[in-house]
C-alpha cells in the first residue's frame, strides 16, 4: 500500500489530546493510510501516548500529560505522516461469521424483508455476499463498525429504539450492519443472530476482530446455532489470512 495524497487536519481536543480528521468519506485507501499513520505515532511517541482512537476519517491522540506546546506536537505529527510507510502491507484477516436468520432468534427479518418488498432469501443472499471492511470499533465494546453494506438493504434506523437488543443481534441501520456484542438498547433492524462473541474480557484478545479485517456473514441452521452456542469462539471461527 502506498502513502495516498491526503490532507489532514489538527486540532487540538481538549488539554492532552489532538484530533488528526482526514476527509469526511469512507474509504480503504484512507483508511489503510489512518492505520499506517496510527502504527507510525504508536511507534515514534510509546508510552508517552495513553492512547490513539481511529474512526472512518480521523485520529484522537491522547497524551498522558498536559500538551505545553501544541503547534510542535502537530508539526512532530504531520512529520510522522510526511515519513515513508512500510512496504509491507499489513496482514489482513477475513473472517467468517455465521449468522442464523430463523424467525425464532431474528423476528424482525420478516418486517424488514416486507419493507424492502424483498422475500426473507433474497436479504439473506444480499446479506451474506460482501466481504464487508471492519473500519474502526466503538459504540460499545466489540461493536465493530462496517463498511460495504449492499444498497439495496439501506433502511432508515428505527423511529423508537428498542429497549433491548440482545448479545449477537446482527442488525441493519442506514446504510451499515453490524452485530451487538452484549444486551444494549438499539435502534437498528435485527435480521440475525450469531453465536459469536465479539468482545469477551477473559479473552487474550477482547475482540477477535481489528480495523482493516474482513467481515463475510454466513447462513447457519437454527440447529447449528444452538450447536455453536456451546462452544469457545476459537472452535467457531479461524480468519483465512491468505485470500485478501
Amino acid at each position: 500500500m502506498k502513502k495516498s495524497n491526503i490532507k489532514f487536519q489538527y486540532k487540538r481536543y481538549g488539554e492532552n489530546a489532538i484530533l488528526i480528521q482526514g476527509p469526511s468519506e469512507v474509504d480503504e485507501i484512507l483508511l489503510e493510510n489512518l492505520l499506517f499513520y496510527k502504527k507510525s505515532i504508536e511507534k515514534f511517541y510509546d508510552e508517552l501516548i495513553v492512547e490513539v482512537i481511529s474512526s472512518y476519517n480521523s485520529l484522537l491522540i491522547y497524551y498522558v500529560s498536559t500538551i505545553e506546546n501544541v503547534y510542535d506536537e502537530i508539526l512532530t505529527l504531520k512529520s510522522l505522516f510526511s515519513g515513508q510507510f512500510e512496504d509491507k502491507v499489513r496482514k489482513k484477516r477475513l473472517w467468517k461469521v455465521p449468522v442464523c436468520y430463523s424467525n425464532s432468534l431474528a423476528p424482525e427479518l420478516s418486517s424488514f424483508a416486507v419493507n424492502k418488498s424483498m422475500n426473507i432469501d433474497e436479504v439473506i443472499s444480499l446479506h451474506t455476499t460482501p466481504l464487508y471492511t471492519v473500519y474502526f470499533i466503538g459504540f460499545l465494546p466489540g461493536f465493530l463498525y462496517l463498511g460495504g453494506l449492499d444498497e439495496k438493504l439501506v433502511t432508515p434506523r428505527k423511529s423508537t429504539p428498542s429497549q433491548k437488543l440482545e448479545q449477537g443481534s446482527v442488525a441493519i441501520g442506514g446504510n451499515q450492519t453490524g452485530v451487538y456484542p452484549c444486551d444494549s438498547p438499539g435502534g437498528w433492524h435485527v435480521i440475525g443472530k450469531t453465536p459469536l462473541r465479539f468482545f469477551d474480557v477473559n479473552s487474550d484478545n477482547c475482540c477477535f476482530a481489528s480495523p482493516g479485517d474482513k467481515i463475510q456473514f454466513i447462513s447457519i441452521s437454527e440447529n447449528q446455532y444452538n450447536d455453536m452456542s456451546l462452544l469457545s469462539n476459537s472452535d467457531i471461527v479461524v480468519p483465512e489470512s491468505d485470500v485478501i
